[in-house]
């Protein structure tokens, strides 16, 4: 291990945030079925920005005061009501998010971002935009944290998978003495890139396949489609 390389850590659960330093740091909330999947294609897709807000009644407000804005979200997995879109990637084609303001609001991965106060720096991943995003870690040379949204703070298999995705690129360059980060590599080991087939036998796989969202779960699990880094600032998510 090099103990000159900065640091590498996963929190499996935002339960579990309070255990860990987050000053000085990078963190990387990861909501991979669904929302961080939505902000890599919407802004991808060359959306202005994403606002990601805690609760419904601040999305519909953010919203209407927000020009050529969109509000979305969901609830356990299906459309919040008082909202015009949901949380599919798929909604967000360029044809319909280009220039605009989405505001968004998710159950799980939303609610996390707002709960990281003192980083350095806080971005969101995606299996969408992996390698964006382990080049900008790279590139930023700094202590790490992959944030996991989980399921209402109960461990999840697709998130824990993606951050084993970042510790498997990133570790020949980090200080990894981390037993989640561990752990998290030897599921993504398991996995031998098959992420979809993998995650079918996941509680969040089956949960949102009752809502016939599998269309949704294959592309959410295709690496590399959005190859942009979704930057926190202000208020609201930004490309890179």
């Amino acid at each position: 291990m090099n103990t000159e390389a900065p640091v590498l850590e996963v929190c499996f659960s935002p339960a579990l945030l309070h255990l860990y330093d987050t000053r000085n740091t990078v963190v990387v909330i990861i909501d991979v079925f669904r929302a961080t999947s939505t902000i890599a294609a919407a802004l991808g897709n060359g959306a202005k920005e994403v606002i990601p807000v805690a609760s419904v009644e601040d999305c519909i407000r953010i919203g209407q005061e927000t020009p050529n804005s969109l509000t979305a979200g969901e609830r356990d997995g299906k459309i919040a009501p008082g909202l015009a879109y949901g949380n599919s990637p798929l909604e967000y084609p360029r044809s319909f998010v280009e220039g605009k303001s989405l505001v968004l609001t998710t159950t799980n991965g939303t609610r996390l971002l707002h709960m990281v106060n003192d980083a350095d720096l806080i971005i969101t991943g995606s299996f969408l935009n992996l390698t964006a995003v382990c080049d900008f870690l790279l590139s930023r040379r700094q202590k790490v944290l992959l944030g996991c949204a989980s399921w209402k703070d109960r461990f999840n298999l697709e998130d824990s998978l993606f951050a084993g995705a970042v510790v498997s690129k990133l570790r020949p360059f980090f200080q990894v003495n981390c037993d989640s980060a561990r752990a998290a590599r030897h599921l993504h080991e398991s996995s031998e890139g098959r992420y979809l087939d993998f995650l079918k036998d996941s509680s969040h796989y089956k949960r949102l396949s009752g809502y016939g969202l599998e269309k949704d779960m294959e592309y959410c699990t295709t690496p590399d489609l959005h190859p942009v880094v979704p930057i926190y600032q202000a208020g609201a998510l930004v490309g890179l």
